[in-house]
């Protein structure tokens, strides 16, 4: 099973090194996800929900570690965050159904929920 938190951290920790190397580009995206999430007509959450129903549909495990915690931080309950995994598998099929389940699983291991 795929360590959710850790690939979060490694996420981060790379990320921080790619941007001593091209900060403008790496800041300007910042800024991006920065105003992109900010509360507005839709809620943090409900854009982190986006963010991550997204990030199962297009199978990225650093996306996913890193849109869990941070819909988890927004407050979004382990409900909200299944029935979000339903929309994205109706909208990107059988490998969106299988990212979904690490969806869950990711957001779980943030969460601290366990079976």
């Amino acid at each position: 099973m795929k360590n959710y938190p850790e690939i979060a951290q490694q996420y981060h920790s790379g990320y921080a090194d790619l941007a001593a190397v091209i900060p403008n580009t790496t800041s300007a995206f910042g800024r991006l996800v920065m105003d992109a999430t900010e509360g507005g007509a839709l809620s943090v959450k409900t854009k982190e929900l986006i963010a991550f129903a997204i990030a199962i549909a297009v199978r990225c495990d650093g996306c996913l570690a890193h849109h869990s915690q941070a819909v988890f931080k927004a407050g979004a309950t382990r409900q909200e965050v299944a029935e979000m995994i339903g929309v994205a598998i109706l909208m990107g099929g059988g490998p969106s159904s299988v990212y979904g389940v690490e969806a869950l699983r990711a957001f779980d291991a943030f969460a601290g929920f366990t079976q």
